[in-house]
């Protein structure tokens, strides 16, 4: 059986881990021949891919990054899923000989890979994500380890924002799901953390940050770029918060919450406050070893379902178990922070 590995959207830590894991149960102990397309779906329409062996995948565990590169160049030139497109991507992996796809990605890469199936073209998921926002699974690998170093950032912005008094404001990713914010709040005994799922208005960001100094100590407050304060009228700058230029599927690119923030929060409270936006640091680096872990499974259960035939479905971990679960389940709607979740830790805020 030959099977392609691709890797789509952004990169996230493990995803070597994944690769060497489906890799060596799949060669070593199925007897697959397996290929990786160079940065995602490029690769896949320009025909470039290489063999990916024992050789190929050697001490990939520990090493961030993506070994055969990933993209945000879309799976569809000809338009989004038609039958035209679709046809088209079934057409080729016919020329290149392969059985089926192996696509490691988050939301997006995993709606695609649901099309694909829904048209009869056998792929399985493997999810990735920092933001941990993909159903059908109870953790991401990737997401373990940028709440490590969210944390750690928290640790060090805490020593220098008490050394000053300040309020410290610590911009963490996350769009529409505050995954990182709420656990590398909670791990690094943030004063006030603020997710997208949750508006607060100013005035209570501002309660929250005088509580604290009245008790002698400095605020440290996480934020996800895609928190928005509550009642501020829509375009107003602290609404929606963008950098220039949009991302890789049309959206605004986010970023800069917290600078906006800070003078705000300096402003109603008299607080000396700085903000950090700690960015793609979260992506960079090797992987926790939780990370390293999660993915090996994840591609190792992967190359199982190939075998068993399981099309359609992504492993994806419930509990302490790496199970096979169908795409329709993990791209149905997208995994926020549910509100208990926020209102057990906002009852400790300030």
């Amino acid at each position: 059986m030959r099977i392609g590995v691709l890797c789509s959207g952004g990169d996230s830590p493990g995803m070597n881990a994944a690769i060497r894991g489906a890799v060596l149960r799949g060669v070593d102990v199925h007897g697959f021949e397996i290929v990786g397309f160079m940065d995602g779906w490029r690769g896949f329409h320009d025909g470039e891919y290489i063999p990916l062996d024992r050789l190929a995948v050697r001490g990939l565990s520990p090493r961030g990054g993506v070994v055969i590169g990933t993209s945000r160049v879309p799976p569809f030139p000809g338009g989004l899923g038609t039958p035209e497109a679709l046809r088209a991507v079934a057409d080729r992996l016919a020329d290149y000989g392969l059985d089926g796809l192996l696509l490691i990605g988050g939301n997006g890469t995993q709606t695609v890979a649901r099309m694909l199936s829904d048209a009869g073209i056998r792929v399985i998921g493997l999810p990735k994500t920092i933001d941990n926002d993909l159903g059908g699974t109870d953790y991401t690998f990737g997401f373990d380890t940028a709440v490590s170093i969210a944390a750690e950032a928290i640790d060090r912005l805490r020593t220098t924002g008490e050394s000053h008094r300040r309020c410290m404001v610590l911009e963490v990713m996350g769009r529409d799901a505050g995954w990182i914010a709420l656990h590398a709040g909670m791990a690094g005994g943030a004063q006030v953390t603020l997710v997208p799922e949750f508006p607060e208005t100013i005035e209570q960001i501002a309660a929250w940050v005088l509580s604290v100094r009245d008790r002698g100590r400095s605020s440290l407050v996480v934020v996800a770029e895609g928190f928005r304060l509550a009642g501020a009228e829509l375009g107003a700058p602290e609404h929606q918060v963008t950098r220039e230029g949009r991302d890789g599927f049309g959206r605004p690119r986010l970023g800069g919450v917290a600078e906006v923030l800070a003078p705000l929060i300096e402003e109603r409270t008299g607080v000396e406050t700085r903000a950090t936006v700690l960015g793609h640091v979260q992506r960079g680096g090797s992987p926790t070893a939780f990370d390293r872990v999660l993915a090996t499974r994840t591609g190792i259960a992967a190359a199982d379902a190939v075998e068993r035939a399981e099309w359609g479905s992504m492993a994806g971990l419930r509990g302490d178990t790496i199970e096979m679960v169908p795409l329709a389940a993990a791209v149905g709607a997208l995994k926020t922070v549910p509100e208990a979740r926020y209102a057990e830790v906002r009852r400790n805020f300030g």
